[in-house]
């Protein structure tokens, strides 16, 4: 008789670890049963935005446009760029052959992060009392371009306008429009545009229209 008892509770113990194995959330550790509470997330607050640096922009007017460059940047201006002070619309190629008309912003106390502008021209040209503006956008109506450098007016022109330009001094090519002024131009100023052609003559910037 006691053997009989002994089997059953031998049986019951044995079914008793079968389901706890089959069955891991039965276990009766409370720790197991917890499950470790999350890292609170932290932010890490932003430091406050860097002051602007400034610096004394000197006065580089009259002074090559190489030169005058070279100072900005040595007075911690890096944001540099030149124009064409007579308004024709020709590239700095090449630095020294320019020299300063005008700049802005003006000397004085400036942040270094600032964009300093130079109005140039050759070497051998003059000053302008003021930077020429370059020429007035073609809307409805012709502007009057006469005196202006070729290459900027065909850029104030439709960029799908038919343009001819020919001299008006001799049977020259005109290779570089930078190089060349307007002497004369069909259709007139003030006339409306509807897309017709569009033409010039046109005299080397130093010589004087016929």
């Amino acid at each position: 008789m006691r053997t009989h008892h002994t089997a059953v509770l031998l049986a019951a113990v044995a079914a008793l670890s079968t389901l706890t194995a089959c069955n891991p959330q039965a276990s009766t550790d409370p720790k197991a049963a917890t499950p470790a509470p999350a890292a609170p997330r932290t932010t890490s607050p932003s430091g406050p935005a860097p002051a602007a640096k400034t610096a004394t922009l000197p006065d580089l007017v009259g002074k090559g446009l190489q030169t005058a460059q070279d100072e900005a940047q040595a007075a911690g201006f890096h944001a540099l760029k030149s124009h064409d002070a007579l308004g024709r619309d020709r590239l700095q190629a090449l630095d020294r052959n320019w020299k300063v008309c005008s700049q802005s912003p003006a000397p004085g106390s400036a942040d270094t992060g600032t964009t300093v502008d130079f109005g140039a021209v050759k070497l051998e040209e003059t000053c302008p009392a003021t930077d020429a503006p370059a020429p007035k956008p073609a809307g409805s109506t012709m502007p009057d371009f006469v005196g202006q450098g070729m290459k900027a007016v065909r850029a104030a022109l439709p960029g799908n306008a038919s343009i001819t330009v020919k001299d008006a001094v001799q049977s020259r090519m005109v290779l570089q429009e930078s190089n060349w002024k307007v002497c004369t131009q069909n259709p007139a100023a003030g006339t409306a545009l509807n897309g017709q052609p569009v033409a010039f003559t046109v005299a080397k910037t130093e010589e004087t229209c016929p």
